[in-house]
């Protein structure tokens, strides 16, 4: 590491998040673990080697590179990606040994210039229901039975059936009621299909911790195995963050009083001032909209002030402190805890956007990660050498 500028993120705690989530499903209910987005910015890899070690069943990302990316890693568990690939790209899926989600039948009929009904190999797909979310997935009826034909080839595995809710992690559940109605209703549809479905899913990590009737076969944990959901809806869990964010100061010096800082004279003192200069900026993700938030140096509070550069941020220092000195921007010193609650309030969002938003110019430093390398060694090597597309 050439900069003062680090994650540390402790694998046992999703660990540990995953184990306690666990305990409150039905023991038959198996537990997807969401681990797209690099992880939630966490480690892709270490997140899902954390996963299995805490007994989930499957995976899941956004992208087919993500899961390329996971099996060339050596990650065996079973793998669904959540967003439609190219029709083009369906071999590489079988290769990989990858579950993809469908939507359309007009997907299935482009599909088939690449596969034929009558090769060995088999595809298996979860397809995805719009019961109100509005973004990806089949509607109506007549959608469903447009569908229907492709799913019954003979070369197809239906392993899911699935939606996802809009607002499960508001007070309000009135419109979670109307999808888990409308889901219902979908279900029969598939019920007097005839087609075999291995799993009916609709909760994610919200929905999975607030309303146990939900779990059905699966449940998706995305959010909270990394310490993000809403606790004061969830009060009979307590799911702490795997990550907190540090640096150092660079530099310290002296604004006197009507000075100005930053870009655009957007701050200028009140009266003299120690100000400090911290080695992170936009370009790692920590953007503008963190403008008037506050870090943590020798246990105290110190707000950033002028504007957020790409590579350097400014805070107003309580007293004079020593370059060099540790600052923590989420995470706790002393009796002081800077948490993504409360930053993603100030930004208007979810701590995981925070999360992942961190660029791959923060160094990742991992505690509880030795345990998963010592299990996983042999298998990483054997993969490796028996798949033949690495």
């Amino acid at each position: 590491m050439y900069r003062d500028t680090w994650a540390e993120i402790n694998l046992k705690q999703i660990r540990a998040n995953l184990t306690i989530i666990r305990q409150t499903l039905p023991a038959q209910v198996k537990l997807m673990a969401v681990v797209k987005a690099n992880g939630y910015g966490h480690g892709d890899v270490e997140s899902a080697r954390s996963a299995e070690l805490a007994g989930a069943d499957y995976l899941a990302v956004a992208y087919l590179e993500e899961a390329i990316h996971l099996r060339t890693e050596g990650i065996i568990l079973p793998i669904l990606i959540l967003t439609p690939i190219k029709p083009d790209d369906v071999q590489l899926a079988i290769a990989f040994d990858l579950m993809l989600t469908v939507t359309s039948a007009a997907w299935f009929k482009a599909m088939r210039a690449f596969k034929a009904e009558a090769s060995c190999s088999k595809l298996k797909v979860h397809v995805k229901m719009d019961t109100g979310l509005g973004r990806i997935g089949i509607k109506t009826k007549e959608e469903w039975d447009e569908i229907v034909p492709w799913l019954r080839a003979a070369d197809m595995v239906v392993d899911g059936f699935y939606t996802h809710f809009a607002t499960a992690g508001k007070e309000e559940t009135a419109f979670l009621d109307q999808q888990a109605d409308r889901f219902k209703t979908m279900m029969a549809w598939s019920e007097r299909s005839s087609i075999r479905i291995n799993h009916f899913h609709c909760a994610g990590s919200a929905a999975a911790l607030r309303f146990p009737h939900l779990a059905l076969d699966m449940v998706r944990i995305g959010a909270a195995m990394y310490g993000f959901y809403p606790q004061k809806l969830i009060s009979h869990l307590r799911l702490e963050p795997a990550l907190s964010l540090h640096s150092r100061l660079i530099q310290v010096k002296r604004l006197m009083k009507g000075e100005f800082l930053g870009y655009d004279n957007l701050y200028q003192a009140e009266a003299d001032e120690w100000i400090g200069t911290i080695p992170i900026g936009y370009a790692d993700g920590w953007s503008q909209r963190m403008q008037q938030t506050e870090v943590l140096i020798e246990g105290k509070r110190a707000p950033i002030v002028g504007k957020i550069c790409m590579d350097q941020l400014m805070v107003r220092l309580p007293e004079y402190c020593e370059e060099g000195a540790k600052v923590t921007l989420i995470g706790k010193q002393g009796d002081e805890e800077i948490t993504f609650s409360e930053l993603a309030a100030h930004i208007g969002s979810v701590p995981q956007e925070i999360s992942t938003s961190l660029t791959a110019r923060v160094t990742r430093e991992y505690t509880g990660k030795k345990e998963a390398e010592a299990r996983w060694g042999k298998e990483i090597l054997s993969y490796r050498s028996n798949n033949v597309l690495m």
